[in-house]
């Protein structure tokens, strides 16, 4: 029997060094949780056995116990390296269709061949279905999918709407906006350009033109300017296109200014829109249009009707509505307070955005920012009954209890924090310590087998 028990002492032994030996082996392995060996004592007797003498029968494994506490951080310059602060596990698939998922708290992801986003052993990084704002539109593990990044942003989108806010300098003397010619700066007192886009996604620059009028206002106590628009240059006449007006003509009475530079009035010449001002330097009316009265106040509409400039087979009928938000004319320099435009052309990537809650964004090189999903945290009753099945992975069993799905910071989830991996939480300190208390007990149980070996030699030895 003391044999058994020295032999039972050096396996449960062993299994201490073994386990301290593949924490010490996984120290710099991100997101591995260190595993402890436990261990039970071993008492059998019968029902006519002499119980208070029983010494016992050694001692058993009774279960390597993995310990989640939080690993440390280590900072990093890649936005697919993940960390989870807290509570939470990801949750990967090993195929695009696959529904068998496991988790991991090692988030060292990166891109494969496709743009999906995959961990070191090629599992695919589920996320939950976001609208364009960003919102989830649900946080079920049935609904997620796996993350893929875009390396284009979609198609091409015509502007169709331009904001503007500026002030114009009061100060300046009045000109004839009918002798407004683009090449000649001394015909107007400011200008302002903003990249646009055709149907098929190329740009164009169009430039507004602004002419403070010398001639009698349309409303007595007001000061007209006027605004003429173009867009890109002709190569033959160095002349710029003339953006033409819809049909909606000026209300009020107000009248718009035409101006031919380069002859006789006719197709291409500029048609300037008339922005009135009263003495505080409020605006009154655009294209004779009142705010907060008439239907469209504020607006100028210009079209691509005489696209001369449009070869590459772009829409021609394209309009754009030019909204004047609040523009003002009081006595200091002309400035743009924005300017901003809706079209957008075919965009490349150029950086991910992963914010804690998950949220994943791909910014590409037109502008576009396009939020793809939100990656799906996992959590678990009891962390310590999941399966292990290698690459720093677990899978759930009847002891973990069912996977519990959320986002990252709500309820009992913790943070995501991109650019950032967790460590392994071994202490290298504490385990080196725990390997020489192992093979001290090893030791001990090794000389007791030894002395048990001596006493039977002994016994065997009497005569």
């Amino acid at each position: 029997m003391s044999f058994n028990i020295a032999l039972s002492g050096i396996a449960t032994s062993q299994t201490d060094i073994n386990t301290t030996a593949n924490n010490i082996a996984n120290s710099n392995t991100y997101g591995f949780k260190e595993s402890r060996a436990e261990f039970a004592d071993v008492f059998a007797s019968s029902i006519f056995g002499a119980g208070k003498t029983k010494v016992g029968d050694g001692a058993s494994t009774a279960v390597v116990a993995q310990q989640f506490q939080q690993g440390s951080l280590i900072f990093t310059k890649n936005a697919l390296d993940l960390a989870v602060t807290g509570n939470g596990f990801f949750a990967v698939t090993d195929g695009l269709e696959s529904r068998e998922m496991s988790y991991t708290r090692a988030g060292n992801f990166k891109l494969d061949e496709d743009n999906f986003v995959v961990s070191n052993g090629g599992n695919y990084l589920q996320v939950y279905p976001v609208n364009e704002d960003g919102t989830s539109q649900g946080v079920s593990l049935s609904t997620t999918s796996p993350l893929r990044i875009p390396d284009s942003a979609g198609v091409p989108q015509a502007s169709s709407e331009i904001d503007m806010t500026m002030n114009l300098d009061a100060r300046e003397a009045g000109l004839d906006p009918a002798l407004f010619d683009p090449t000649d700066d001394t015909t107007f007192h400011a200008r302002s350009s903003i990249t646009v886009y055709d149907s098929l996604g190329a740009s164009h620059i169009m430039t507004t033109y602004y002419v403070k009028s010398n001639q009698p206002p349309t409303t007595a106590g007001e000061t007209e300017w006027y605004a003429f628009a173009t867009i890109d240059t002709d190569p033959g006449t160095g002349q710029p296109y003339p953006l033409d007006l819809n049909a909606i003509a000026p209300g009020g009475g107000y009248t718009q200014v035409t101006a031919a530079p380069t002859g006789a009035i006719g197709d291409g010449d500029y048609v300037g829109v008339p922005i009135s001002f009263n003495s505080s330097g409020i605006v009154t009316r655009v294209n004779g249009y009142q705010p907060g009265i008439d239907p469209e106040p504020f607006v100028q509409t210009q079209t691509f009707a005489s696209a001369n400039f449009l070869t590459n087979g772009a829409d021609g009928g394209q309009q754009i509505t030019i909204d004047y938000d609040a523009p003002t004319q009081f006595a200091s320099d002309f400035e743009v307070t924005a300017l901003e435009q809706d079209g957008a052309t075919v965009g490349r990537l150029t950086g991910v955005t992963i914010d804690e809650t998950g949220l994943v964004s791909a910014n590409y090189s037109n502008g576009t920012v396009d939020n793809i999903g939100r990656i799906a945290l996992v959590r678990f009753a009891n962390d310590q009954g999941l399966q292990q099945i290698g690459d720093t992975s677990w899978k759930e069993s009847l002891a973990s209890g069912e996977p519990l799905a959320g986002e990252a910071g709500s309820g009992t989830f913790g943070d995501i924090r991109s650019s950032a991996l967790e460590q392994s939480n071994v202490d290298l300190t504490k385990e080196l310590v725990d390997l020489i208390t192992a093979q001290k007990a090893f030791q001990a149980n090794s000389r007791s087998l030894d002395v048990n070996s001596q006493l039977q030699q002994t016994i065997l030895g009497i005569r």
